[in-house]
């Protein structure tokens, strides 16, 4: 019988093992019990591996026009993806991978702009799971979605993205800019208003935090946490879509009938300096971003901007008293230091009188106005008009200009607007001053500011008076000068090509020579910036007309481009002259003053006109227009009646003008608030108090987008 073995163990063996595992107990309660080992959050890292977190993409703010049509406005768009990978297709009858590689190309060629060749050589990519099908397959519209979708092409599929849309295309490109999509997805204003109003366009993204498995996808029955995106404000422009159209069809007569370097034309309200139209010359699309300048011509070219600056330099010497209209002088040249300084033809128009020189736009005459004044009057004339700095318009790149002139010669030149330089804007900035009684206004162009998401008024811009420049009578008398330029049968009249019937229209051409890099100025016949600054109507100008073009190759296309934008915004808003015939049945007026009140409504009712009878007496004691106007049918004639209580007659759709008529016979004063046409009128049937003020409301003729 063997003897049993016996194991012994040491104790000190036992007592390492028990030390061991009494260790690991303890290291594992730490890790369990302490938030972090090693400066590691464990539980954070553990819930990070499997943690997705998505951005939601805020809305960037809209741009509206005053009509609140949309500008600029964030719209979905898609990106083409290929699906390469077999293991995607579950079911072999219903494949969801690209199968016949040479038939989907051949059909995606033509609606993503891409070649079949270089579409094939994309699906034919080896050891991925998909693929996009850029640069023509990115950016695509639903419109383009939808179509390719139709196709039923197996693996074809698109993912979800937003990009800047400008539904009107190059239209008020330069004011509006464009944005641009990055790689993250968020969209970024580039130019125009989307630059400069970037960080109030731009929203605050959101975000979605889930629990995901291997491949992203939500866990089910997991919570998630989302985070709103809040969509960036929207933006409200002075902007009329009516009147912008005007100044892109002038900007368009200009632009295909002649050749020209830049053009720019601005339509302003002058009582409140609202923008209401600028185009500009060569445009572009912000949806393709053809773009030949990036810069603004309104607020971004300077340049030298001829005689339409005698407008000022006139203006001046009449507020310092050294000017007389009848005075008369040598036109044709003079003498300043070392320059002879000519009239523009040359010769002049022998011994005229300064009003004259006005009409005829004499360098002569503005020499020896600034004589008078001296440089430093005239460069402080020219400062508090704005020329030299900033309007602040809230446009980027907006430029200062140049008011260097010291020397005798330097001022005379800067006088009639040479050896100096301007922006259009501040152009229109100088002449709200002739339609408010010397009083400079702030041009503006954003109206307001609205939270997309409170619908809160973060920023509304008003009318703002910046100085005084002039007296009301010497802009009366500027007004006057201006009235000849275009109206009158002087044979110095400069502006008559820029007559209208349809409304009486102020205003001074320019023609600037254009400096040479080498000195001195360009020489030939296209080498000049031509301009026309005009204001309607004569009697009370409301609205500002201002045109630049550089190097037009058929200068008298400016006036005719011009006229047609002054004829379609004053008919339009409703500003036209009351002599004015827009229909071919006219009617002559009798005298009717003393006539019975029955017998005027009996001979009258089978004509065009349908007069407008003030009050309930028998006899007609005042009438407009008098005896003998041309009338035609959408022409009003005012009858007063010897009633002793006059009542309201209801005004509602009625012009400025023939509100304007109708005060004067019934001795009340209309003021107005905006232009066009009365609108949301109270007064009807109530009693007149001769003597009193009544404000009203008037509006353009449109339809809001409902």
């Amino acid at each position: 019988m063997k003897k049993a073995r016996t194991v012994r163990i040491s104790k000190i063996f036992i007592l390492v093992v028990v030390f061991l595992f009494l260790a690991i107990i303890a290291k594992l309660s730490y890790v369990v019990l302490s938030p972090k080992v090693d400066g590691i959050d464990l539980t954070a890292f553990s819930q990070n591996r499997n943690t997705v977190k998505e951005t939601i993409i805020a809305d960037r703010g809209t741009i509206y026009d005053s009509l609140e049509n949309v500008l600029a406005v964030n719209v979905n768009s898609y990106t083409v993806i290929a699906i390469l990978s077999e293991t995607r297709t579950t079911d072999k009858n219903h494949p969801e991978h690209v199968v016949d590689k040479e038939m989907t190309a051949q059909k995606l060629s033509p609606l993503i702009n891409m070649s079949e060749e270089r579409i094939l050589e994309l699906l034919k990519t080896e050891g991925v799971y998909q693929v996009e099908l850029g640069p023509g397959g990115k950016g695509i519209t639903e419109l383009q979605k939808e179509t390719i979708e139709s196709l039923n092409l197996p693996g074809i599929e698109f993912m979800r993205g937003v990009k800047r849309y400008y539904p009107n295309r190059d239209f008020l490109s330069y004011t509006l800019g464009y944005a641009k999509t990055d790689e993250d997805g968020s969209i970024v204003g580039e130019m125009g208003l989307e630059l400069e109003y970037n960080k109030e366009l731009t929203g605050r993204d959101g975000s979605r935090t889930y629990e995901g498995d291997i491949y992203g996808y939500k866990i089910a029955n997991t919570d998630e946490v989302v985070e709103k995106a809040e969509s960036g404000k929207n933006i409200y422009l002075t902007i009329d879509t009516n009147i912008q159209m005007f100044a892109e069809q002038a900007i368009t007569k200009i632009e295909t009938a002649a050749s020209h370097e830049w053009a720019t034309i601005s339509v302003v309200n002058a009582k409140t300096g609202e923008i209401l139209g600028v185009a500009s010359s060569p445009s572009f699309d912000p949806n393709t971003k053809e773009i030949v300048n990036y810069y603004d011509p309104f607020v971004s070219y300077t340049y030298e901007p001829g005689s339409t600056m005698k407008i000022f330099s006139f203006m001046a010497a009449i507020e310092n008293n050294l000017y007389n209209g009848e005075e008369k002088y040598n036109s044709g040249s003079i003498q300043v230091e070392d320059a002879l300084i000519k009239d523009w033809n040359g010769y002049g128009w022998g011994s005229i009188t300064f009003d004259q020189g006005f009409y005829g736009s004499s360098n002569v005459a503005a020499t020896i106005l600034s004589q008078r004044l001296g440089g430093n009057a005239l460069k402080d004339f020219y400062t508090k008009l704005g020329l030299g700095k900033k309007t602040k318009i809230g446009l980027p790149n907006e430029q200062t200009g140049s008011l260097k002139f010291q020397y005798n010669v330097e001022v005379a030149n800067a006088s009639f607007g040479q050896g100096m330089s301007v922006t259009p804007v501040q152009m229109v900035q100088a002449l709200t001053s002739i339609a408010n009684e010397g009083t400079i206004i702030k041009p503006y162009i954003v109206s307001k500011i609205e939270d997309a998401n409170t619908k809160e008024i973060i920023l509304e811009n008003k009318r703002t008076e910046v100085t005084k420049v002039a007296s009301k009578e010497t802009i009366k008398k500027i007004q006057d000068m201006m009235w000849g330029v275009v109206n009158s049968n002087e044979r110095t009249a400069s502006g008559t090509a820029y007559k209208t019937d349809i409304v009486t229209t102020i205003g001074k051409t320019g023609t600037a020579e254009m400096a040479s890099s080498d000195g001195g100025y360009l020489t030939g016949s296209t080498n000049y910036i031509r301009s026309f600054a005009g204001l309607f109507p004569y009697e009370d100008p409301q609205i500002i007309v201002y045109v630049a073009v550089s190097k037009m190759s058929h200068p008298y296309l400016i006036s005719e481009a011009t006229k047609t934008l002054i004829e379609d915004v004053s008919t339009y808003l409703g500003i036209v002259d009351n002599g004015y015939n827009t229909n071919s049945d006219t009617f002559v007026t009798e005298s009717y003053i003393n006539k019975k009140t029955d017998e005027i409504k009996d001979q009258l009712k089978d004509k065009i006109i349908t007069p407008i009878i003030i009050g309930e007496g028998d006899k007609i004691i005042k009438q407009y227009p008098s005896k003998d106007s041309v009338l035609n049918s959408n022409d009003k004639l005012f009858l007063l009646t010897n009633d002793s209580e006059l009542k309201y007659t209801n005004i509602e759709n009625w012009s400025r003008n023939d509100i304007l008529e109708y005060g004067k016979l019934i001795g009340v004063n209309f003021t107005f608030n905006g232009y066009g046409y009365a609108k949301d009128t109270d007064i009807t049937d109530n009693i007149i108090n001769k003597g009193e003020t009544k404000e009203i409301k008037l509006e353009p003729k449109y339809t809001k987008p409902t």
